[in-house]
Order: C-alpha cells, then sequence, then structure tokens
C-alpha cells in the first residue's frame, strides 16, 4: 500500500529547511550524522524528543532495503505467470476458510463502506498470507536508509515523519514497528501516512490496530478503497468501476489484476 496523506506531504520540505539534513547518500559513510540533522527536523515539525529518541536512537542503515528498492521488477513482468504464483489452490483454499471465519466484521465492513469481503480478504492474503507474514524489517531503520537514499529521499522523509506520529498518537510503540523493507505495516500493508489518515477500527473508531487485529486491517482497507472511489455494488475487474480503486491500492497492474481474479476465485461458491 502506497498512498501518501496531506500530513506527510507538508513534510516534503526538509531539504528546504535544513541544508545538512537535505544530504543524502547509498552508504553507512555519512548515514548518523544525517539522522542526527533529521531528529532535529522530527522535532521541529512537531514530533516530541522523547519519541524521536525512543524510535531513532537505534536506527540503522541497511543495505538489504536499498538493493530491494533499485531491484524490483516482479511486477514488470507475465501477469498469467505472476497471478499464477500468487492464486495457488492452497491460498484459495485459505481465503475462503477466511470469508467464513471473518464473516461477521466482513459484513460489517460491507455495509459501512461497501467493499465486498472477497476484494479485501484477496488483499489481505496478497499482501500478508492473511496476516502471517507482516515482514521483519525495523521500521524506523528501513524509513530512515530509503529516506537517506538520493533516490527518493523526500518521499521516504515524509513517511518517517509519519511513523514518528504513529508512535507520538500512540498507536504502536517502536519496538511493535516491524514489517515490509519499504516501511509498509500491518497485515495489510500501510505506508505509515496511509496508517494515520485511514487506519480504523472494525467498529469505524479511529486508529485501529492493524498489525494485531485483522478486522481493523480489512476495515481500513475498505476505508481507503472507498476513499479512493470504490462504487458500492459495481464490479471490480479491469475495465470495470472498481478497477481504478483497487489501482489506487497498487498502481502497478499486474497487482491489481491479480487482486481482481484472486476476488473473483474468492467469490465464487
Amino acid at each position: 500500500m502506497r498512498a501518501l496523506s496531506v500530513a506527510a506531504l507538508a513534510a516534503l520540505a526538509f531539504g528546504i529547511g535544513s541544508a545538512r539534513a537535505a544530504q543524502c547518500g547509498d552508504s553507512p559513510e555519512g548515514f548518523k550524522a544525517w539522522l542526527e540533522d533529521f531528529k532535529q527536523v522530527a522535532i521541529n515539525d512537531g514530533v516530541s524528543p522523547d519519541v524521536v529518541d525512543s524510535a531513532l536512537t537505534n536506527a540503522n542503515f541497511d543495505p538489504s532495503v536499498l538493493a530491494h528498492d533499485h531491484g524490483q521488477a516482479a511486477l514488470q513482468g507475465n501477469y498469467a505467470a505472476f497471478a499464477a504464483r500468487h492464486i495457488t489452490p492452497a491460498r484459495i483454499k485459505r481465503g475462503k476458510t477466511m470469508l467464513v471465519a471473518y464473516a461477521e466484521p466482513l459484513d460489517r465492513i460491507e455495509q459501512r463502506y461497501g467493499v465486498p469481503g472477497p476484494v479485501l480478504v484477496a488483499i489481505w492474503g496478497l499482501e500478508t498470507d492473511f496476516g502471517s507474514g507482516l515482514g521483519s524489517y525495523p521500521t524506523f531503520s528501513a524509513l530512515a536508509t530509503l529516506a537517506y537514499d538520493c533516490r527518493r529521499g523526500n518521499l521516504y522523509r515524509a513517511e518517517l515523519i509519519d511513523a514518528l506520529m504513529i508512535v507520538q498518537r500512540g498507536l504502536l510503540t517502536p519496538s511493535q514497528m516491524r514489517g515490509a523493507w519499504a516501511g509498509e505495516l500491518g497485515q495489510t500493508q500501510f505506508m505509515p501516512s496511509a496508517y494515520l489518515k485511514y487506519g480504523v477500527s472494525s467498529n469505524g473508531g479511529r486508529g485501529g490496530n492493524l498489525i494485531g487485529n485483522s478486522a481493523d486491517a480489512l476495515a481500513s482497507t475498505a476505508n481507503f478503497l472507498q476513499a479512493h472511489g470504490w462504487q458500492r455494488g459495481a464490479k471490480w475487474d479491469e475495465g470495470q468501476p472498481n478497477f481504478a480503486a483497487i489501482l489506487e491500492w497498487n498502481n502497478a497492474p499486474i497487482y491489481a489484476k491479480t487482486i481482481a481474479e484472486f476476488a473473483d476465485r474468492l467469490a465464487e461458491p
């Protein structure tokens, strides 16, 4: 999941505010000095010094994160091959089991947001195998590495500020924040900015626990899709009204088409 919040966009001016914080690199040299500058930028942006210290003191440069970021090729290949690898009989079987197990919250979520259970469970299954593979990268090290990198530093500096705000608002602790190499968190993989903007509980309250509560993660995913144009009662395959909302979730057509196909398979009797 990759959306940016309005609050995160405000952080894109970091490079203007501090000449030292605007420096970048692709190796450990200079990272710690940059991080010390960034801590002050975060404090100036409204994050408490205690939160900054607790979250960033142990953040480290992780070259494996940059290797992932510079080597993304899976979503540029053949759709049929990609879908076949990800929509397996075992995953379809597990997804149908989850539709039954979470029938009550999924029904409430559809009533509130208009997004059917098969779509949400398809995203859940593809992102983290229904919550079993949340990722093991320490979020603050991953985001700080990407924020320091010259390639997309402004984007990830904004996400790093929002990750700090997740801690400041009491939604998660730094030690709980482990996920994907790019900083995504939770059972359906929200970037920190999207976590702040779209995270809800399954009963509709703000925040939600997207790591430890599956129903909250599903509700937040529905909230995101509704906010990005999901039309209640419309279909979701390529060329149909709701495919555009799925592309907002992940703008790689191969991935979006795989979500749609997986949802179709889960919706079958």
